[in-house]
């Protein structure tokens, strides 16, 4: 049985004892490693040689609308606050530059298998806007409209209805993410996002009658005046809008990077002993309703494809989380995406100026990347099995990458027992296995094998693993 089959443990004790900052691993190596030395020269040599693999990979769109009507205090984010539509308009018009410059790149006979746009609010964009980007991504790349497409979206209730969310279905999406955090009407003032349970559930009412495969649902714990009984309440009323999905993410406060979070009172937070009890209590009620720890954040039901793609040992990460096509080249669209071509990793201008300005001087407006070497290709494939599969088999993984594990790890192993001696892990001479006890603290066991996390940083990098 595959260690992820299994149920998690929470123990508060033990978890409050790791809990450190670290990466999410939706990519190895993690975002602070990217350079500017990684140049539009670099990614298109990657994208070359992408398509020219014995099978080249199928394609994942990956489109940052940055766009917000009002500020969430929680948000770290790449957005711009504004209700003035010309901006919209402006932004328009350079997507479609970029897409003019980077989708002849890609050989058209390349399936655009997935597709997700976020932000920001992507539902900034009206519904004539949205139709005209979506038709110039479908003439720009071949377009899958068959069922195995993921075309996605995230949504943010306060400024969509039934009628928005039936179009969206009638142009081809077929997922669709809204966004909550929390219904206590005390912590929605806190954070500055207003919003109620009827707005939500209808959006989601009408995404099930129009046809979307998925529904899911962003809850974050340890946000400001949250208490045991305000999210006991809107754990219940998520359950009872019973999406296929929902991921609970923690809060993460950096103010010192993120300007909106200046807006919260720090002594407004939950302390660590109640943040930690908020996650206890969405795992209880989640699971006691039915729907199964995937890891992480996730939650899904037992009969959703995550689910069962984790079951049969193919689920995979990528920049949007757990993932059944990972097998994807993902590209970049817009103000601070990230892409992944082959073995590399490449991020756009993290701001309109700097984004406009590349596509004006007729440039791809990449600013920074990563071509990954054979450690890194062998580092990313050991926690991509740990974070998705729980477990590793030592001769297979040997074999695959030609290396002796024991002497190529050493010091990895040695790290590893340290979190043994927890029961967080097993370990042998055959297999490393996340255990019940380990299965909520992923990232501290992922961190043991990071050859990057030794390396000094200013500033903080990350989010607390809980």
């Amino acid at each position: 049985m595959r260690a992820h089959t299994t149920a998690p443990e929470f123990d508060p004790e033990l978890i409050a004892r790791h809990d450190v900052a670290g990466p999410r691993y939706t990519s190895y190596p993690t975002a602070p490693q990217f350079h500017a030395g990684f140049d539009e020269t670099a990614l298109r040599a990657a994208i070359e040689s992408s398509n020219h693999a014995a099978v080249p990979r199928p394609l994942s769109l990956y489109v940052h609308v940055p766009f917000c009507f009002s500020p969430c205090f929680y948000c770290g984010c790449t957005r711009t606050i504004t209700r003035d539509p010309a901006h919209a308009d402006i932004y328009l018009r350079y997507l479609q530059k970029e897409l003019a410059l980077t989708a002849p790149k890609f050989d058209r006979d390349r399936p655009l298998r997935q597709l997700h746009m976020g932000g920001g609010t992507p539902n900034f964009l009206d519904m004539p806007r949205m139709r005209a980007l979506f038709g110039s991504i479908a003439h720009h790349f071949n377009v899958n409209p068959d069922a195995s497409r993921e075309y996605g979206i995230e949504i943010d209730p306060r400024y969509a209805d039934g009628a928005y969310i039936r179009e969206l279905g009638a142009l081809g999406f077929n997922r669709v993410s809204v966004g909550i955090q929390d219904f206590d009407p005390v912590v929605q003032a806190a954070v500055n996002r207003i919003q109620s349970v009827e707005q939500t559930r209808e959006l989601l009412e009408v995404a099930r009658d129009s046809g979307f495969d998925s529904v899911s649902v962003d809850l974050i714990y340890g946000l400001p005046r949250q208490t045991l009984d305000g999210f006991d309440h809107t754990l219940d009323e998520v359950i009872a809008l019973s999406p296929d999905r929902v991921a609970v993410y923690g809060y993460a406060h950096l103010p010192s990077l993120f300007k909106a979070q200046r807006q919260i009172d720090g002594g407004e937070l939950p302390d660590p002993s109640t943040r930690l009890a908020l996650f206890g209590r969405a795992l209880e009620k989640l699971c006691g309703a039915g729907y199964v720890y995937v890891g992480m954040d996730h939650f899904a039901r037992a009969d959703d494809e995550l689910v069962r793609a984790q079951r049969a040992g193919t689920l995979q990460r990528n920049f949007q989380g757990y993932s059944t096509h990972g097998d994807c080249d993902i590209i970049g669209l817009g103000v601070s995406s990230i892409g992944r071509i082959g073995n590399t990793y490449s991020q756009n201008a993290r701001d309109l100026p700097g984004y406009y300005a590349a596509l004006d001087a007729g440039r791809m407006p990449l600013v920074r990347g990563i071509l990954l070497n054979e450690d890194d290709l062998i580092r990313r494939s050991l926690i991509g099995e740990l974070m998705c599969h729980g477990e590793l088999c030592i001769p297979a993984f040997s074999a695959l990458h030609q290396l002796n594990f024991n002497d190529y790890f050493a010091a990895e192993i040695e790290r590893l027992q340290r979190l043994a001696a927890d029961e967080l892990v097993t370990l042998d001479e055959d297999t490393i296995r996340v255990t019940a006890r380990g299965r909520l603290l992923l990232r501290n066991i992922a961190m043991c094998f990071d050859a990057y996390l030794s390396i000094p940083s200013d500033t903080p990098r990350y989010s607390r693993t809980i």
